[in-house]
């Protein structure tokens, strides 16, 4: 059976997974894989590739492949925790909205219609000031910005279920909202919802990631491959391509979870190659 499901994942979608399943890997065992501390400072600044430093150093000193391998757990980890703080939040309002509907579906609607209306990297600097830089403020900031997207489409998938005659005979027995909820509205629209998983992961691991390229995102000395990009950007100018390590870690992590995704869609359609 799982050569089988193996054979049917296509090239893209698999070089996605594989490469997911390392950054997940080296983030969980960052302590055994990384030579150094995260913040120890090993050697002197902008130090060449080889020797004892695989990649150099950065702009204190600091082993690059030790920041990299480190890097992977906080902005994976701290991107991963607010996708999921996001979701859980605009799932829930998106099914209280289609399930209730009437002034509570307005109400809850117009609200994310104004947050939408917002820019959401001006809106997260904008609060981000005033609330400070803690990495709780940051979870919790970006992930009332998302959690608006999340709103919309669990709204949208689950009003195509709450109309179905199923759900009408449920009401019509007696069963309360939450079991209405769990046994007939999730089961029926969780394909469009763990592909939204994974695209708004993408989304968060972005803002964060622009947050700390701009200094109000992870604060340092926390390994961050956004405010890496920022703190070696100045040996660009010398034709050193170190800067361009974390940046393609974002990247490629990027494109591979949308490679997953975009698979993960066509399996849910139905559609044969």
């Amino acid at each position: 059976m799982t050569s089988i499901s193996l054979k049917s994942v296509p090239l893209t979608a698999l070089f996605g997974i594989v490469v997911i399943t390392g950054f997940l890997l080296t983030g969980l065992f960052a302590d055994l894989l990384a030579p150094f501390a995260e913040t120890e400072i090993v050697g002197m600044e902008f130090e060449p590739w080889g020797g004892d430093y695989l990649l150099g150093t950065d702009n204190l000193g600091r082993d690059m492949l030790s920041r990299l391998i480190f890097g992977a757990r906080n902005s994976i980890g701290i991107a991963l925790a607010t996708t999921v703080l996001a979701f859980t939040i605009g799932t829930a309002l998106g099914l209280l909205a289609s399930v209730l509907g009437g002034l509570t579906d307005q109400a809850l609607s117009r609200l994310v219609d104004m947050l939408i209306a917002i820019p959401s990297l001006v809106f997260a600097l904008l609060l981000l000031s005033i609330f400070g830089t803690s990495i709780l403020m940051l979870v919790l900031i970006i992930a009332m910005l998302e959690m608006t997207r999340v709103f919309r489409l669990s709204r949208a998938v689950a009003m195509n279920v709450v109309v179905m005659d199923y759900v009408e005979a449920v009401r019509l027995r007696g069963e309360g909202l939450g079991w209405l909820v769990r046994r007939e509205i999730l089961p029926n629209i969780m394909a469009p919802l763990v592909a939204e998983f994974g695209l708004r992961f993408c989304f968060v691991f972005l803002a964060i990631s622009a947050l700390s390229f701009l200094g109000l995102g992870i604060q340092p000395p926390t390994a961050d491959w956004g405010s890496m990009v920022r703190d070696n950007a100045a040996l660009i100018t010398f034709g050193d391509i170190t800067p361009l390590l974390p940046a393609g870690c974002i990247a490629l992590l990027t494109v591979s979870i949308n490679f997953v995704v975009d698979w993960m869609l066509h399996r849910a359609s139905g559609l044969k190659d």
